[in-house]
């Protein structure tokens, strides 16, 4: 999992078909002080989030498998998954 800022949002009019009907999103991961600290990357939203909100990613494919009612053994073409709007955190 990370935390990243929603920065933009994304149009792909071809794409592969398990993109279907998803809303992509631009993100920034972001540290405890909301400090950018890496590459942005592109998220599908499964939690409903916009530009500005702080969110939490899930970054590997065996879980967005799960996200989309997928079989771990199931082919998927997605790794980061939006899975929530974070409120607040705090480090340490």
């Amino acid at each position: 999992m990370k935390v990243a800022r929603v920065v933009g949002t994304v149009t792909a009019t071809v794409h592969q078909a398990s993109y279907d009907g998803q809303t992509l999103l631009l993100c920034a991961p972001v540290d405890a002080s909301g400090r950018v600290v890496g590459e942005q990357f592109v998220a599908v939203d499964r939690a409903q989030a916009g530009v500005g909100d702080t969110v939490l990613v899930n970054a590997e494919g065996g879980g967005a498998r799960l996200v989309f009612g997928r079989k771990l053994t199931d082919a998927l073409a997605i790794q980061d998954v939006i899975v929530g709007v974070v409120d607040a955190f705090h480090e340490g």
